[in-house]
């Protein structure tokens, strides 16, 4: 039995809380995992999961060695990358998740450089609009704008967004542009609506918080329809500064209650705690911290 290997997926089984989940990610089959995970606990002579048809739930034993096994992953990945420097590259796949149009503006676009620096890593995009469970879909790391309400997430700043309103010169030609935010009852607001629910605007006043209910014919849950909405001149967006950076720079669309802007956005890398940092999403994180300072609309 190759008892690192039969480690290793024990605790990837207890990660994700499913022998599924994980030989969906190794492209085996599930009696496979099952069976080295069987082996293993033959091994240590003590069962470490306790198996029903809907959940699996970690022995007493079994989390004495769960914890065994993360520290001694971690510090065999900690001693290969600082032992072989230079010798040993990263390797495997990473599985990412980020938003369809920020992945498609500013990480594709980059990769053939992190490919040309790492041959040995493979990287997989899942596009999702919001925070998926990254445990239960066996993903490495989140790409997130915004706020995070789950704390049993490690999170790393990796960039920063001014939130921005924009429209076209020809819509504001047309309609006027507004001066304060309350001006925005007069105008047609391109609505961001998730999950239904119309996104409130949030500005930052002289005398603190201001916000506004957007109200339009048109809405969608969709940031790139939000842009070909914009550039269509239906009206004003309030949105990430990154979704038109090129557009504000070269004057396609305006920037209006510049005054009025809240604080920037965050943008995390954001995975699974209690999980050993394996080399291959490290220097991904690494990548994306360093392509994303060097875009204006992005920079720390």
């Amino acid at each position: 039995m190759d008892r690192m290997g039969a480690i290793s997926l024990f605790v990837r089984v207890v990660d994700s809380g499913s022998f599924s989940a994980v030989a969906r990610t190794l492209g085996v089959g599930q009696p496979a995992i099952s069976k080295q995970i069987a082996a293993l606990e033959i091994h240590l002579g003590a069962q470490l999961l306790q198996r029903t048809s809907r959940s699996l739930t970690l022995t007493e034993a079994g989390r004495d060695f769960y914890e065994s096994g993360v520290r001694l992953l971690g510090d065999l990945e900690a001693a290969e990358s600082r032992i072989g420097r230079g010798r040993i590259t990263p390797s495997g796949l990473v599985r990412a998740t980020v938003a369809p149009v920020f992945g498609r503006l500013y990480v594709v676009p980059r990769l053939h450089e992190f490919f040309l620096r790492y041959p040995e890593v493979a990287v997989e995009l899942v596009v999702a609009d919001r925070l998926m469970n990254l445990v239960e879909e066996g993903i490495d790391l989140g790409v997130h704008n915004g706020e995070l309400s789950d704390s049993s997430l490690i999170v790393s700043k990796i960039a920063q967004t001014p939130i921005v309103t924009v429209a076209t010169p020809a819509y504001l030609m047309a309609h006027g542009e507004p001066a304060i935010p309350s001006d925005l009852e007069r105008h047609s607001c391109i609505i961001y609506a998730p999950q239904g629910a119309p996104r409130i605007w949030g500005f930052h006043g002289r005398f603190g918080p201001i916000t506004h209910q957007p109200k339009g014919a048109f809405r969608t849950n969709d940031a790139e329809q939000i842009r070909t909405a914009v550039l269509a001149n239906l009206g004003i967006a309030h949105t990430p500064g990154w979704l038109f950076a090129s557009e504000i720079a070269s004057g396609t669309v305006l920037p209006v209650l510049t005054d009025y802007e809240p604080a920037k956005l965050a943008i995390s890398a954001v995975r699974p705690s209690g999980r050993f940092l394996a080399s291959k999403v490290r220097v991904f994180i690494d990548f994306l911290t360093e392509i994303f300072a060097e875009e204006p609309s992005l920079a720390l």
